[in-house]
C-alpha cells in the first residue's frame, strides 16, 4: 500500500485526484498507476483500469487471477466491474469511499455471487493516511 501511496502523491502533483494502485504477483511489483483522468481528458483513467491494462500487457494475459491489486481509495463501480472482468484475485484498498465504493461501503461488486468470478476485498489498509491525502487535495481546491 505504501507504493500505491506514492502513485496517489504523484496523481494529486499533477492536479489529478490523488488516487494510486499497484498490481502485484508473486510477491512482486508488476503494474503501477496513478489517476490521468485530467491529463488524458478520459473519465476511464482511473488508477486501477490503467494498473490492470499495464498488469495484463506484462503479464500477456488478460486473466490476473494471481494478482493482488491495492489501491488508495475503495474502487468505484467501474473499476470493481473491471477488476471482477480481470479475474483479479485480491483487492486491498484504503480509504472507504461512502459515496462510490463498490468492493464493501455501498455495494460489493467483486464478490457478488451473481457474477462468476469472486474476488476477496479488504478495506482500512493504511486507511488514515490514504484518506488525509483525499482531504488535503479536497482543501487545496476550496
Amino acid at each position: 500500500m505504501r507504493e500505491a501511496l506514492l502513485e496517489a502523491e504523484a496523481a494529486g502533483a499533477a492536479g489529478e485526484l490523488p488516487v494510486g494502485c499497484v498490481i502485484v504477483k508473486d510477491g512482486q511489483i508488476i503494474a503501477r498507476a496513478h489517476n490521468e483522468c485530467e491529463a488524458r481528458r478520459d473519465a476511464t483513467a482511473h488508477a486501477e483500469l490503467l494498473a490492470i491494462r499495464r498488469a495484463s500487457r506484462i503479464t500477456g494475459d488478460w486473466r490476473l487471477n494471481h494478482c493482488t491489486l491495492y489501491a488508495t481509495l475503495e474502487p468505484c463501480p467501474m473499476c470493481a466491474g473491471a477488476i471482477v472482468q480481470a479475474r483479479l484475485g485480491r483487492v486491498v484498498y484504503g480509504a472507504d469511499d461512502p459515496g462510490q465504493g463498490c468492493a464493501g461501503s455501498l455495494y460489493r461488486i467483486p464478490e457478488d455471487p451473481a457474477f462468476p468470478h469472486f474476488c476477496l476485498c479488504d478495506g482500512g489498509v493504511l486507511a488514515e493516511e490514504c484518506r488525509e491525502m483525499l482531504n488535503r487535495f479536497f482543501k487545496r481546491l476550496r
